[in-house]
């Protein structure tokens, strides 16, 4: 009688669970909203992913709740979870998620929830959400991207950028021995936003400008947003098309072709109005515009910034009515036509070839240590072309008013290092300005350290436009059931090098290392399955190759 109580028991079990499975995979409604959704967590199961920018809360713990409507939490984001188990969880709509004691619990969500599994690692799981939803294309943006480092005139000017200043900053960098690559001018080369031509007060010859950046080696980018002032010329033009987004006035049932003022959106820089790049005639005059500056001043890309999903909710109305993600995603396609693009944010773009950068880190300790679990988790999301942010930290409000001797010198070299093996390396702030001769001399080193390993970042960058596989990865990616799920202060370059930069104010470090034999930067064998002890020096990084 007991048995069969069990059995019962068991069949009763087995029966929820399939009706909760069948709920999950099988729910089509396009228009279900609020309808939770509950996914069984199996016995040591750990899950990643959704937002590049939460990389340092994963795996995920009981309590942590996210929702991906209208939110990109500031980076790269997908609607995609997936485990160390193989399972992932996939939407083609963003979608709220809570992790429970043993279940996530999905809401919000308006398409229907994908829960599949292939294999039974977080590889093969990234593998077949990444082949069946979000494909490699088999192209990469601008390879000069990855060849050599990046310069970025951010820090060096914030909003005062000037042609004489970006001249002088690209001079240093040859002169200081840097090897030329892409030179990026920021925020506020233009007279407002909506008008693509150089000030004249800060830039009195522009083509000459980048004539001159062109005859030093440099690729030349220049930084755009999706904003219009709203009281210019530009916006006058494009409210009379309707190219902009449009205002609903707090009427829910007020249509597009109705309304009749233009929808002012709150952002960093004020108040604008936004291009609606669900109008094919808005896109074809935006990039018009682009094509201008490239043809017009010989402007190598872009950087394309702003364009989160948060600038496209409350009461906007747009030529086609998508959702406030979908209008991420349109900025993210824009780029698709300019080999060299940086982005910060990005909805749902996985396997594009499009840079991703980390979005701005301060100047700490603190946010040094978030770029290894951030960088690997835009690799567990499709995106492998990323930018780990600004040597030293890319959030101006570091550097504002903060005369260099208040500056780590220490934390400018162990950021260089900990970007010189990941797939691209940025600088902005100038080291030659604000480091003395020994902390200057570590930084070159880490340069010339990264210069040896570009035919290996290459080859990487190759491989994962053909198959999907990140440039860099977390080590439970490459090493699945040895116990690197919460590691991550270490990563992976390829499956064969191990890095593990210093990234706290110590000069010394413990380094996990897998199963089988690793060779280090001496030649020196040390056998894996053990955790091990290294001195680390100011001018070196730690790094393991795999034999």
């Amino acid at each position: 009688m007991l048995k069969r109580i069990l059995s019962l028991s068991m069949l009763a079990k087995t029966t929820t669970l399939l009706m909760l499975t069948s709920m999950l995979i099988f729910c089509t409604s396009a228009n279900q909203t609020d309808y939770n959704q509950i996914i069984e967590i199996e016995e040591n199961e750990l899950w990643y992913g959704a937002a590049v920018n939460e990389g340092e809360k994963m795996p995920f713990e009981k309590g942590y709740k996210a929702n991906l409507n209208g939110n990109a939490y500031g980076n790269q984001a997908s609607p995609l979870l997936i485990s160390n188990k193989g399972r992932y969880i996939w939407s083609e709509a963003p979608f709220a998620f809570e992790f429970r004691e043993k279940h996530i619990v999905i809401s919000e969500n308006s398409e229907p929830i994908h829960l599949e599994k292939n294999g039974n690692t977080l590889k093969e799981g990234y593998l077949g959400a990444s082949g069946k939803y979000f494909p490699p294309k088999n192209k990469l943006p601008e390879m000069l991207l990855f060849t050599s480092p990046q310069y970025n005139t951010w820090i060096e000017l914030i909003y005062n950028q000037n042609q004489k200043d970006i001249l002088d900053y690209a001079h240093q960098i040859i002169d200081n021995g840097f090897p030329p690559g892409v030179l990026m001018i920021d925020d506020n080369w233009a007279p407002y936003y909506g008008r693509f031509e150089f000030r004249k007060d800060r830039f009195p010859d522009a083509k000459a400008m980048v004539d001159e950046l062109h005859s030093l080696g440099f690729k030349v980018m220049i930084w755009i947003c999706p904003f219009i002032r709203p009281d210019s010329e530009e916006a006058r033009f494009l409210m009379k098309n309707k190219w902009v987004l449009m205002d609903n006035m707090g009427n829910l049932d007020l249509s597009w072709d109705k309304a009749t003022k233009p929808a002012i959106v709150e952002w960093w820089n004020g108040f604008s109005m936004v291009m609606d790049f669900t109008n094919p005639e808005a896109l074809g005059w935006f990039q018009e515009q682009l094509d201008f500056m490239m043809l017009e001043y010989g402007i190598d890309g872009f950087k394309l910034d702003a364009g989160d999903p948060e600038y496209y909710t409350h009461n906007v109305l747009s030529y086609k009515n998508v959702t406030s993600n979908e209008h991420a995603q349109l900025w993210g396609e824009l780029g698709l036509k300019y080999p060299l693009n940086e982005y910060r944010a990005m909805w749902k773009m996985g396997n594009e070839p499009l840079v991703e950068r980390l979005r701005d880190k301060h100047h700490t300790w603190e946010d040094l240590q978030l770029l290894i679990p951030h960088i690997t988790t835009a690799g567990l999301l499709g995106y492998s072309y990323s930018c780990p942010d600004m040597i030293g930290g890319g959030d101006y409000s570091s550097f504002i008013d903060v005369d260099s001797d208040k500056l780590d010198p220490k934390l400018i070299v162990r950021s260089a290092q900990c970007h010189a093996l990941m797939p691209m390396m940025q600088f902005s702030v100038a080291p030659w300005r604000i480091l003395d001769d020994v902390h200057f001399r570590a930084v070159k080193k880490a340069v010339e350290l990264r210069q040896k390993f570009v035919p290996e970042i290459v080859k990487l960058a190759e491989e994962s436009a053909k198959t999907g596989l990140p440039i860099v990865s977390n080590m439970e990616f490459m090493f699945p059931d040895q116990g690197f799920g919460d590691c991550k202060d270490q990563f992976m370059l390829g499956q064969n090098f191990l890095v593990a930069p210093i990234i706290t104010t110590e000069d010394s470090r413990e380094v996990r290392f897998p199963e089988g034999n690793w060779v280090d930067a001496n030649g020196d064998i040390i056998e894996g399955g053990q955790t091990l002890s290294f001195d680390v020096p100011l001018d070196q990084l730690l790094w393991f190759r795999k034999l």
